[in-house]
């Protein structure tokens, strides 16, 4: 497992920040909100008004209303990705992060417009009277190639790789982090062991998605906007709480923008370099503009006009993340627990021990980036105490502080092994004081404030809702791809294994799952982002025509 941890956590470093994904997906939102006119901002107000139904037509084709399509869309957006997402983008990159994500999201809004548009154009009806669409039927049929009289059927080739990695996606971005960090809120909340956890809400997951779109829509139509009431407003009393920190913590965010967060508390320090790539990744993982999975539940939408259809979806990125990512980010800067240190327990994959005793920040920071500095060979413990003392112990990107290790909680002595700064702990329980992320570090700035220990339990709560509701919405979209590479066949059987993947999620090691979700968007959005730049054409007639109907309406 060390072996598979270490092979997916080093394609993740490489993948996930890669420049050639940041500027495809950025440059993608930028040439789109250029191309078409600003289309976010041309048509918001008449998106408010197709949403809430002053455009319908009655008989329209489709098995969700255009409330039901968003409030999926919106719950396979609205996960983890804004409260645990969020943090550890603050806690890797600094408060300028934050502003990369808002960045994303207000050029992800001609993106998701785009995409959306184009798979409700060529979406189609199954075997089984569903509505089915996405990226993969507009790849299908568009992106073939003509020469010399003869089909090459690249379009075909591009669809399934990307209905592959939709599938993965679906695994690795909504079963296996939202379980997880459901079963770990629980856990660390209430005591109630992760499997339990996981156990429980697998059947839950059951007896809904089984039920296929129609029970999906019902579900999520009403959950959608509790959900979100409840966690805006828990927000708004924290950051309230730290009114006086409020200025300071976003003129930072801005000032930090253009130099790089300096080291601070805890905190090594970021570059802005890594604050764009963590920002931006972690701002597609939270809105998906540009991945292509919303365009799936927008796809079953009851609506004859496509690109009324991408003004509904338009509004994704401006709900998820302008204003619930905005909020989450703003407390946890404004609070300042994204820069201090905490006890907690470490996990192993976020270890990483260097082979001398550094002093200064900078030199920490040059060492992490140089594998000659990590230790190789075996760490003395006496009574629980690390006795080498040639070494610096990272966890966390944070220098850690007041380490013990235990052995079935009691204190540990002995020998644990280290090979190229990678600790082998097994069944051993390594805690400590060093910088936290994702959930614990937002329920730390949720405990700062009025709520106190009852902060806890409201990011439980909330983890539980939005979390949920992602998986409900990535298991719809699974089955789509499945249902495009193999035929309605073989729904059901997706549908089972992924509520399997979901229970066994529960237990599985955060870091990982992150890094899973991360290699999944990446390589899921690609085909959907060339795809649709390739049809960047065909999505102007459409708009235009779009135009001349408004102004014959007018």
């Amino acid at each position: 497992m060390n072996t598979i941890s270490k092979i997916i956590l080093q394609l993740d470093s490489y993948i996930s920040g890669h420049p050639i994904f940041i500027i495809t997906l950025i440059g993608t939102g930028l040439f789109f909100t250029i191309y078409l006119k600003f289309p976010q901002i041309r048509y918001f107000k008449r998106a408010f008004k197709i949403l809430l139904g002053h455009h319908d037509k009655q008989k329209s084709v489709g098995d969700a209303s255009h409330f039901q399509a968003l409030s999926t869309a919106l719950s396979g957006t609205v996960g983890t990705g804004n409260i645990a997402g969020v943090a550890l983008a603050i806690h890797i990159g600094g408060p300028s992060a934050l502003l990369w994500m808002l960045f994303t999201a207000a050029i992800g809004m001609a993106t998701k417009f785009v995409e959306v548009t184009l798979s409700h154009k060529y979406r189609k009806k199954l075997d089984d009277g569903t509505i089915a669409g996405g990226p993969m039927f507009f790849m299908s049929r568009r992106l073939n190639i003509n020469i010399k009289g003869k089909t090459i059927h690249t379009g075909k080739i591009i669809a399934i790789i990307f209905s592959i990695f939709t599938i993965v996606a679906s695994f690795g971005t909504g079963c296996l982090p939202q379980t997880n960090s459901i079963s770990t809120a629980m856990n660390s909340s209430f005591g109630i062991p992760n499997i339990w956890v996981g156990g429980i809400l697998a059947l839950v997951l059951a007896s809904v998605i089984l039920g296929g779109i129609k029970r999906i829509v019902k579900v999520t139509e009403k959950l959608v906007p509790i959900m979100g009431g409840i966690y805006i407003i828990s927000v708004l009393v924290v950051v309230i709480f730290h009114i006086d920190n409020l200025l300071p913590g976003l003129a930072q965010m801005f000032s930090d923008a253009l130099s790089g967060t300096a080291a601070t508390g805890g905190f090594l320090g970021a570059s802005v370099s890594y604050a764009m790539s963590n920002g931006v990744n972690r701002g597609l993982f939270s809105n998906e503009a540009g991945q292509g999975s919303a365009p799936i539940a927008h796809a079953a939408a009851r609506c004859e006009e496509p690109a009324s259809e991408g003004l509904v979806a338009l509004l994704e990125p401006f709900i998820d993340t302008i204003i619930i990512c905005m909020l989450t980010g703003t407390m946890i800067i404004s609070s300042g627990v994204w820069s201090q240190k905490y006890e907690n327990n470490f996990q192993q994959a976020d270890i990483k021990i260097l082979n001398t005793n550094f002093q200064s920040t900078d030199s920490i920071k040059l060492a992490l980036n140089n594998p000659e500095k990590y230790f190789n060979g075996k760490l003395e413990i006496k009574e629980g105490i690390i006795v080498n003392q040639d070494i610096t112990f990272i966890h966390a990107h944070s220098v850690a502080e007041e380490i013990k290790v235990f052995q079935n909680e009691n204190l540990y002595s002995g020998i644990i092994e280290v090979n190229n700064g990678i600790v082998s702990i097994n069944d051993l329980n390594i805690k400590g004081k060093s910088l936290i992320h994702s959930v614990p570090l937002t329920i730390k700035a949720f405990s700062s404030s009025w709520f106190g220990e009852f902060g806890e339990y409201l990011v439980a709560l909330s983890l539980l809702l939005f979390a949920f509701s992602t998986s409900i919405a990535w298991s719809y979209y699974g089955d789509r791809a499945c249902s495009f590479l193999f035929g309605t066949k073989a729904i059901i059987p997706f549908r089972i294994i992924y509520v399997i993947g979901f229970f066994i999620g529960s237990f599985t090691d955060t870091t990982i799952v992150w890094s899973i979700a991360s290699i999944g968007i990446v390589c899921m959005s690609m085909p959907n982002l060339i795809g649709i730049l390739l049809l960047r054409k065909e999505m102007k007639r459409e708009i235009d025509r779009y135009d001349k109907q408004l102004t014959n309406e007018n």
